[in-house]
């Protein structure tokens, strides 16, 4: 059988230019707010904690000192303070190995990771925060009185910030691109798991090999979709495009075409990475609502359908299923009907969480 890799899919330009256009023009409380309007927003309040206190001390510092040095040293107390808050923010819980009463970084008090952050990522935030802060800083010296200093700093975190507000602009994309239900990432999952399913997990996330297909069993409330949601996140985080869909919606879009809809950067059909949640709810409703039969049955849109085989056995798809099908009962399992669209056995991953 061949093995199958997913190339990622780009976002091209003309799709984020269109993005910025819609959430720098007109007004969210007729549109809404997307990840990436929150982001803009997020960092203008970066700017303003830097610029707005540099003004008030300038005030008192200018009394005893040159305006000039006010400014100068205006700027460079407030950027210091911000570089300091985040450092203990970031540094604190990590170097001193105990977790941190902070909810918007780290766990409570008393837990525990059951998946590692992905420090890397979360360094590279706190340093973008940190050059958003001095910029304004910065600019509020210059606002107060112009030094060259002042315009050589400013200049300078200028051409810093170019990388970091392109990369976490485009991760914004990727992130509002799957429309997810809610926003959570791997980390923050607190939930039961056991060690051999957490293995799963990342053996699915290892993109070095061929697609894999990870089947999400549980009963009603054991985080089967939350526990999706986060890999996926983590995935889109990593720039691979995904799509998260229930199986209804799937259902109807069985029988598009191809081409599917044109306006869309991508679709389930070339993504790489597809959620199809709510297959089946789990105990205590039982038996199956869906069974493998009935969705191989919509996937062939009532007869064979190459083209939806191909998309499904071509993704890395997480199938958040209901409850677990013993094995003697070959026919009504998951595993069975991916084999049958092509999936090779060795590419089928399962997580229990009611085990």
């Amino acid at each position: 059988m061949e093995t199958t890799t997913v190339a990622p899919v780009a976002i091209p330009r003309k799709a984020v230019l269109k993005q910025l256009k819609a959430d720098l023009i007109g007004k969210d409380s007729h549109r809404g707010i997307t990840l990436t309007y929150a982001w803009l927003a997020n960092q203008m309040g970066h700017l303003s904690l830097g610029f707005i206190p540099v003004i008030i001390l300038f005030i008192f510092l200018s009394r005893e000192m040159a305006k000039e040095r006010a400014a100068l040293w205006s700027a460079g107390i407030i950027a210091s303070v911000w570089v300091l808050f985040e450092a203990y923010n970031f540094l604190g819980p990590l170097l001193m190995k105990k977790p941190s009463s902070s909810k918007r970084m780290f766990l409570p008090k008393g837990s525990k990771y059951t998946f590692a952050p992905a420090w890397g990522n979360i360094a590279f935030d706190t340093i973008t925060d940190v050059i958003f802060f001095s910029f304004g800083a910065f600019a509020a010296s210059l606002c107060c009185v112009y030094t060259q200093s002042a315009m050589i700093v400013l200049m300078l975190l200028l051409a810093l910030l170019i990388y970091p507000a392109s990369y976490w602009y485009m991760t914004k994309m990727y992130l509002q691109l799957p429309q997810y239900p809610f926003q959570f990432r791997l980390s923050q999952w607190e939930m039961g798991i056991t060690e051999e399913n957490r293995q799963v997990v990342r053996d699915f996330m290892d993109n070095s090999g061929p697609c894999k297909h990870l089947l999400v069993f549980g009963a009603k409330g054991t985080g089967k979709t939350t526990l999706s949601v986060g890999i996926a996140t983590e995935m889109s985080i990593k720039r691979h495009a995904a799509v998260y869909l229930t199986a209804m919606k799937l259902y109807c879009m069985f029988f598009d075409g191809p081409a599917g809809n044109l306006d869309e950067i991508w679709n389930w059909r070339n993504a790489s990475v597809l959620v199809i949640d709510d297959i089946n709810p789990g105990s205590p409703i039982e038996p199956d609502i869906i069974s493998p039969k009935t969705f191989l049955h919509m996937v062939d849109t009532f007869a064979h359908n190459e083209t939806n085989r191909q998309a499904l056995k071509s993704r890395k798809v997480i199938w958040v299923l209901g409850n677990s099908v013993p094995k003697e009962k070959d026919e009504e399992r998951w595993e069975n009907m991916l084999e049958k669209i092509g999936v090779q056995k060795e590419h089928i991953l399962s997580v229990n969480l009611s085990a």
